[in-house]
């Protein structure tokens, strides 16, 4: 179990205290649920590991492509986290949510010119500049507004990540950022600090997701430290701010073991202050970026369980009313996740089952070996746990099939954060043959 999750004495699972078939019956399947009360332990622990190191300057910014939506922004602020924003959607959730712009960063690595004047009109606090198009662009919109904008540099240090190929951001091969081996970082540094209109404050990298180990975040330090000191003596650069980025591992099977946080935050402000004394500078802010560590493990989906299909000595499958429309990562790069039988969580759990999703593509399959009681099936309420990142977030209208409800519970109260959509949503947009110019 995770957060507050527990099987209470009806035999049901709890999570936040309340109980999941109450979750579903009031506010149905498929359902997103978020145990705050978990987010806000997770927000502590990030702050705890920072402060252990005496005089240090630190920001924790979280990054809400992870899950987005209004009232989570508004938790976040009321957290004093600041907030990391990849696209014009993003970052007008977080406006409209209230967060205060100076504590909104911009990523992403083809911001349109309409994103970029949005966040220059709400002067957010830095844009995390990805490649030169970008860095030319910022500075000839920031000189015809007379405006100036701190930036980060996003650096490519050639660090790759023990993840999933789709995941690993920080090699030399990614889409991302300025490569530090090859020079494009040397020039991007000198380009941007000539630039009038641009206030370069540091450099920022992330080498991937679901890290489990230390090394990648030391590695990725000490090559960024080294440039630092090159660019401190031959273009008088001053790096304020090193941002290491996010992709801190958490736990989505029982098989997982990722460390503890303050282990990973040890070992990247411990880098940091032995390369600052290594190259004589002087010890620079430390931003991240936590998105999946917050919010991953705190949610849960809850669906309903329909047909099985069982193929004698082969497979059993269980079908449930979401799939890859509510949850694309299994079928996106075979990410795993652990399930119990939410109605049934204190009956023993003997039997494998492939979990199905509704979808109509044989790749749709949520847990291709899931452990389940032996009479789980029809009706029944299947839980999905640690789903709390990339599912809302990925979502898709995929045959047609609404996107879930969303509900926040803590403390034995639960309260819907998203409304679940209707059929009518879904036509919204949607132009009658009959309208478009080209057939009149």
């Amino acid at each position: 179990m995770f957060g507050t999750q527990m099987i209470n004495d009806r035999g049901h699972l709890s999570i936040g205290g309340v109980d999941t078939t109450d979750l579903a019956e009031e506010f149905g399947t498929p359902l997103y649920v978020y145990d705050t009360a978990l987010i806000k332990n997770k927000i502590d622990e990030f702050k705890h590991a920072f402060r252990r190191h005496d005089g240090l300057n630190w920001q924790i910014a979280y990054a809400s492509k992870a899950f987005s939506t209004i009232a989570m922004i508004q938790l976040i602020e009321e957290q004093d986290l600041l907030l990391d924003v990849v696209s014009g959607g993003e970052l007008y959730t977080a406006l409209k949510a209230g967060m205060a712009p100076k504590r909104i960063h911009f990523h992403g690595n083809n911001k349109s010119d309409a994103e970029l004047a949005m966040a220059l009109d709400a002067k957010i606090g830095a844009v995390i500049v990805d490649n030169f198009f970008e860095l030319e662009r910022l500075e000839s919109m920031c000189a015809a507004r007379k405006q100036t904008v701190a930036v980060l540099l996003r650096v490519t240090p050639g660090i790759e990540a023990h993840t999933h190929e789709f995941i690993m951001t920080g090699q030399d091969a990614s889409k991302f950022g300025f490569n530090l081996g090859n020079g494009m970082a040397d020039r991007a540094v000198k380009q941007a600090l000539q630039a009038p209109h641009l206030d370069l404050k540091g450099i920022h990298s992330h080498i991937g997701s679901q890290i489990f180990e230390r090394d990648g975040f030391a590695g990725a330090i000490r090559l960024m430290m080294e440039h630092a000191y090159k660019w401190t003596r031959d273009l008088a650069f001053h790096l304020e701010v090193l941002n290491v980025g996010g992709g801190f591992g958490i736990r989505y099977t029982q098989d997982d073991q990722p460390l503890a946080i303050e282990d990973y935050i040890d070992t990247i402000v411990n880098t940091a202050a032995e390369e600052c004394t290594r190259y004589r500078l002087k010890m620079p802010a430390i931003w991240i970026e936590p998105g999946r560590s917050l919010v991953g493990e705190a949610g849960t989906t809850l669906y309903t369980a329909g047909a099985s299909k069982d193929i004698i000595g082969v497979r059993k499958y269980l079908a449930v009313d979401g799939g890859m429309s509510d949850n694309i990562r299994p079928s996106l790069y075979q990410a795993q996740y652990w399930a119990i039988c939410a109605n049934k969580a204190a009956d023993p759990a003997d039997t494998h089952v492939s979990i199905a999703g509704k979808c109509c593509e044989s790749g749709d399959i949520l847990i291709k070996d899931a452990v389940l009681p032996k009479n789980c099936g029809a009706g029944d309420l299947i839980a999905v746990f640690s789903t709390g990142a990339y599912g809302y977030s990925m979502a898709s209208h995929y045959n047609r099939l609404v996107n879930p409800a969303v509900v926040f519970v803590e403390s034995g109260n639960a309260t819907l954060a998203v409304r679940r959509e209707t059929y009518e949503d879904l036509i919204r947009q949607d132009i009658p043959l009959k309208n478009l110019s080209c057939y009149k």
